[in-house]
């Protein structure tokens, strides 16, 4: 027989069991809502090559002192600063009338001991003279002769003409000038071609002696002073001399043309030399953070939770670095959450593929 107690602890049994399951089901709810979702990806692999930039120092192929080779009053210059010089264009000319004295000279010794040298020969020929007479008259011509050609060369040395195509500089002397032997009249460049001067660090230089790739005859860029691109790619000629032992560094010499004339002797720029990672680790920069000069990620393991992971970078791309060892390819990164996150603390992801995360990284790179 049910009474109406039994009725009532029934209720009250089942209203209790109903509210354990209500509120059991809430806390499983709860415990679920309050777990984060971040989004994440995979590192990836992919050639690539860094751009690096090397301060360099650009130079004339020829790069001369324009000098005097005799003494005397400077009469005439034909030319002026800045101009571009032909070969063989007349420069300077040295007041010519010493020489021309001592040419006149010369000419009139030479003259005299030829008719010397035929009075000779003719008693040589007749046997009055002997044939030492007649060679020490020869010997004489000729030296009067070679002092001809001496003076005719001296005066030579009053007209002074370009060597070669090139850009003038300063003057360093004005016309009434009094001109000693050597004395720089100005300097001349040719510019057709440069050589460019970087140098490279010891470390990079071992780097290239270890993967047998010297670099001679690689081609390189130069980014000139106003930030341009040089309308010229250059190759490197030469690795000069020894290292510089207050630098660490050795110097490269690369080869550029430099047809119109945009660059000038003495200038400066940068290097910019395309070093090549091939089958290269790639992860976004926004994944990773920085603890005492560290690189670090998080990585999500097998049971969903929080990992971190000391990384090392071996090169620096535009939203990308090249990561050269602490990540496997399977490895999920965190990329959203960084500062939100602990280690241990388990979190859903959404999962991105690395081709998609690559796509929105371009993507804002160009915006």
């Amino acid at each position: 027989m049910i009474t109406k107690s039994s009725v009532v602890l029934g209720l009250i049994a089942t209203l209790f069991l109903s509210g354990c399951h209500l509120q059991a089901e809430t806390e499983i709810h709860k415990e679920h809502k309050d777990i984060p979702k971040y989004g994440a990806t995979t590192p990836f692999r992919e050639d690539t090559f860094v751009m690096k930039d090397y301060v360099c120092q650009i130079q004339a192929i020829r790069h001369i002192e324009v000098r005097s080779l005799e003494k005397g009053y400077l009469q005439d210059i034909f030319v002026d600063e800045g101009q571009l010089i032909k070969k063989g264009q007349p420069m300077f000319k040295i007041m010519p009338n010493i020489y021309q004295a001592e040419l006149l000279k010369a000419q009139a010794e030479a003259q005299n001991m030829n008719i010397e040298y035929l009075n000779t020969k003719g008693l040589a020929d007749k046997n009055i003279v002997s044939a030492n007479e007649l060679a020490l008259a020869k010997a004489k011509l000729d030296k009067a002769k070679a002092e001809v050609k001496m003076a005719e060369t001296r005066l030579g040395f009053t007209d002074i003409k370009a060597p070669f195509e090139g850009i003038m500089d300063h003057l360093a002397v004005r016309v009434g000038s009094l001109l000693d032997e050597g004395a720089v009249l100005t300097t001349l460049s040719d510019v057709s071609q440069l050589w460019v001067y970087f140098n490279v660090p010891e470390a990079q230089y071992l780097d290239f002696k270890t993967q047998k790739k010297d670099k001679i005859g690689e081609a390189v860029q130069l980014r000139m002073a106003d930030g341009e691109i040089f309308n010229q790619k250059g190759v490197i000629e030469a690795i000069v001399g020894d290292f510089n032992n207050t630098s660490g560094n050795i110097q490269f010499r690369a080869l550029f043309a430099n047809p119109d004339k945009i660059l000038r002797h003495g200038e400066t720029g940068t290097i910019l030399m395309a070093m090549p990672y091939p089958n290269a680790m790639l992860i976004p920069q926004k994944a990773t953070f920085e603890i005492m000069d560290k690189t670090y990620v998080y990585v999500i393991n097998k049971e969903d939770k929080v990992e971190q992971r000391l990384i090392h970078i071996e090169a620096e791309l535009p939203q990308l670095f090249i990561v050269k060892d602490g990540l496997n390819d399977t490895d999920r990164i965190l990329l959203e959450g960084i500062r939100k996150v602990r280690p241990g603390e388990k979190v859903t992801i959404d999962l991105r593929s690395p081709q998609k995360v690559r796509s929105e990284l371009k993507k804002l790179h160009t915006e």
